[in-house]
């Protein structure tokens, strides 16, 4: 018998044994194709002295893969319905605990602490929900937690935003306030068909690699994403509208607005989509000292 969870044959028996309904509001899809799982897995080149955190195990399908790839496991599941489940098909594991709550509520640092005391290499890897991807993946990285980096499952939308260089139509605040932190790049496409439920979207699996030290040195980190924001919050604009009418007395401080373009040597009329990280980062620390 096929112990691997991750078939439609498995997954439908597990369900139909524990009367599991899919929860919408929870996102729920969970992946019924052995090979996608590993290849995921592989991306995330874990060694057997790699601790795993995984977020939203579901049935335990990547879950079981990770187990078998790293010295141990850490899953954050929300559903309460899942945890016999889970209980149930990671009997075969001993190197696996799953820790019942929401982890954007969770103290990760602490539960790293107590779960890999003494592990130098740890990976977050996950098929996230997709209605929550983005604030779990920025409360990752602005925690400043010791961990080499994310892969995860989301959206493909959300993936290329994600990944996105200047001068794309994808390129936004979301690009940047992430490559900030990590170097971005999508290693995988998935469609629809290895989900039960099949979501409405096509799927992706990103890889987030941290860099050492952020990309720019900036005085302020807020300040910078809500001046990227600011740049981008209507991208038809130019940059020296969308600041004037988005920042705290933006209208009647833009002589200063104007005097931090030229100083980060940034043509006004510049759409925010143009600017690379490091512009950014010039003109953030230029505007400070008048918006802070």
């Amino acid at each position: 018998m096929n112990k691997d969870i991750a078939t439609p044959v498995r997954t439908k028996e597990i369900l139909k044994k524990y009367g599991f309904s899919f929860k919408k509001s929870l996102g729920q899809n969970f992946l019924i194709d052995t090979n996608i799982l590993k290849r995921i897995v592989e991306h995330a080149n874990l060694t057997e002295e790699s601790g795993a955190i995984e977020i939203g195990p579901g049935i335990g399908a990547l879950t079981e893969q990770l187990a078998k790839s790293s010295k141990k496991v850490a899953a954050f599941e929300i559903d309460q319905r899942l945890l016999p489940i889970l209980s149930d098909t990671l009997s075969p594991y001993n190197n696996v605990n799953i820790i019942h709550g929401d982890v954007l509520k969770a103290d990760v640092k602490k539960v790293i602490e107590d779960e890999f005391a003494g592990f130098s290499d740890l990976m977050v890897v996950a098929n996230l929900p997709y209605y929550v991807t983005t604030p779990i993946i920025l409360k990752l990285l602005s925690e400043d937690l010791p961990i080499r980096g994310i892969v995860c499952m989301l959206q493909k939308e959300v993936a290329d935003r994600i990944a996105a260089k200047p001068g794309t139509k994808e390129y936004g605040s979301l690009s940047i306030a992430i490559q900030y932190y990590t170097e971005a790049e999508t290693v995988m496409i998935v469609p629809k068909t290895v989900f039960m439920p099949q979501p409405n979207v096509d799927s992706a699996v990103i890889r987030l690699t941290r860099r050492m030290k952020p990309i720019v040195e900036v005085l302020d980190e807020d300040f910078l994403f809500t001046v990227t924001r600011a740049c981008f919050a209507q991208r038809r604009k130019t940059i020296l509208n969308n600041l004037t009418s988005q920042l705290p007395d933006g209208k009647s401080k833009k002589e200063h607005i104007l005097a931090a373009l030229e100083a980060a040597e940034v043509d006004p009329s510049r759409r925010g989509e143009t600017l690379s990280i490091k512009e950014f980062g010039r003109l953030s620390d230029a505007l400070l000292p008048n918006f802070k």
